[in-house]
């Protein structure tokens, strides 16, 4: 009897702890239904406003997830999408959110949600935010917030951190990480970065930062910009004859050449490649009868791209746009990083079918589940609201400061991106001259091979995910489940 006590008083105990854990999150903040989903949440949800400028009504949007496991143990993960402009809800409605989207049945309807059985909630706690201010569902009173730049949307959000955490404080104690893909390549670092300073500093609270995440990002100039002439010639997409002379032309230098020669060749290995989906070149495209070349730095893109692959995720998922990545060889004026919607048009973006997304968030109850502004604010997947500057150069220094403390990076690509290349991310990150600790290898999911990786000295990771795109998560989220979770466990991938 006294066993059976005790035992019922340590299940109480625990079960209260259980249920306490996110007692001091913030009661307003808890999601408690969600339209177009009818079943029960596998773990809390929170999502609103961290106001991190009250002078000029500046408020970042989040969604947090809490994880299916062990909340009180498990990482807690930033994830932010890139653009520059694109919302974060990328990540959550199309790559490894609690969620798979399906397609409304009937016009007018809501998407259907199921729950996602390679979310990365099932192993982390994600919180998914919309950054900068004007992307998304975040935005500012003082629409001279809409002009940013590298510089302070790492500062605007290392501010939402430490006030997020203020509001959550059950979390400070977890190991945190800061991921994201395409131009986020440039906010993780940059955002790492301020995060070590203001520990350094002493800044409270104290983030128990460990490391960060970057898939498909773009880095460098120089390393991205020469990336996709090698790329190109090793997936036979150009000859040995071209590859030979534009690499003789040129020099071996793809970026930015004012060699008439050299320009002249760069226009037929753009010829050679301007009819594929530069996100995925296995991916087919649909070109309309009246389908027209725009062209975009030295890459003629075609207008019309609506018919993407196949993939184990809903189809309605994969009916949508890509333009949410720094375009390979895009032209940076005065220091100014181009989005896709402000070179070309809504009408005329690559992969434009975004109604999944666009649908749901757009929703009044929709919008009043999650806590966000309904009046004077539309979603849209990647905006021109803002005109955002591209200041603060090479990412190299950032990650080589970063790894050179100890904090743990892995640079992951999906192998058939023409967009950001794997051949610039593999080179930049050999560039450093770290010891090579775990020699090139393949590395296994369910007895397959699923990419290959090369560890380096001081934490440094390269990975690649054979057979995905630009957005690794959206089309092997099995996989890129399977390395995330021992990756943050710390174990061999």
């Amino acid at each position: 009897m006294e066993k059976f006590l005790t035992s019922t008083v340590l299940l109480g105990l625990f079960l209260c702890l259980l249920l306490s854990f996110t007692e001091a999150a913030p009661k307003d903040a808890l999601i408690t239904n969600l339209p177009g989903f009818n079943g029960t949440f596998p773990s809390k949800h929170y999502s609103g406003y961290v106001t991190i400028d009250e002078k000029h009504g500046k408020n970042l949007f989040y969604y947090f997830v809490v994880s299916e496991r062990k909340p009180s143990e498990d990482p807690v993960v930033l994830w932010l999408n890139g653009g520059p402009g694109c919302s974060s809800f990328d990540g959550f409605v199309y790559e490894h959110g609690p969620f798979n989207f399906q397609e409304a049945k009937t016009h007018g309807s809501l998407p259907q949600l199921q729950l996602n059985p390679h979310s990365w909630s099932k192993v982390s706690n994600i919180i998914y935010l919309d950054s900068p201010a004007g992307v998304g569902l975040s935005y500012s009173d003082n629409t001279s917030d809409y002009v940013t730049g590298d510089r302070k949307t790492a500062s605007d959000t290392h501010t939402f951190l430490l006030k997020w955490f203020e509001q959550y404080p059950e979390f400070l104690s977890n190991p945190f990480y800061i991921s994201g893909e395409s131009y986020a390549g440039i906010y993780v670092p940059t955002l790492a970065f301020e995060v070590v300073k203001g520990i350094d500093i002493g800044l409270k609270p104290v983030l128990n930062f460990k490391g960060y995440m970057v898939g498909n990002g773009v880095s460098d100039e120089v390393f991205d910009g020469n990336a996709l002439v090698p790329f190109a010639h090793g997936m036979g997409l150009i000859s040995d004859d071209l590859f030979e002379a534009v690499t003789t032309a040129c020099n071996g230098s793809f970026w930015a050449s004012t060699n008439t020669t050299c320009s002249q060749l760069l226009d037929k290995v753009n010829d050679d490649v301007s009819a594929l989906n530069i996100y995925d070149i296995l991916e087919p495209c649909y070109h309309s009868p009246e389908a027209r070349e725009i062209e975009i730095g030295n890459i003629r893109l075609p207008s019309s791209f609506r018919k993407l692959g196949e993939t184990d995720r809903p189809l309605a998922v994969r009916k949508r746009m890509f333009g949410r990545a720094w375009p390979f060889r895009a032209p940076v004026r005065d220091g100014i990083v181009p989005t896709w919607p402000q070179i070309l048009n809504s009408e005329n973006v690559p992969c434009t079918d975004d109604e999944v997304a666009t649908s749901w968030l757009n929703n009044d109850a929709v919008r009043k589940a999650l806590h966000a502004r309904q009046e004077n604010l539309t979603w849209e997947l990647c905006t021109d609201n803002i005109l955002y500057y591209h200041d603060l150069g090479s990412m190299i220094p950032y990650h080589k400061n970063l790894t050179a403390r100890g904090y743990r990076a892995l640079i992951f690509s999906g192998d058939h991106d023409m967009c950001v290349p794997f051949t610039g991310s593999q080179a930049w990150t050999r560039s450093l001259g770290y010891k090579i600790l775990d020699e090139w290898r393949p590395w296994f999911f369910n007895n397959q091979v699923a990419g290959y990786t090369q560890g380096y000295d001081h934490n440094l990771t390269f990975l690649t995910m054979r057979g995905a795109g630009h957005t690794v998560p959206e089309y092997k989220p099995k996989e890129a489940l399977a390395f995330y979770s021992r990756w943050l466990a710390g174990a061999k991938i």
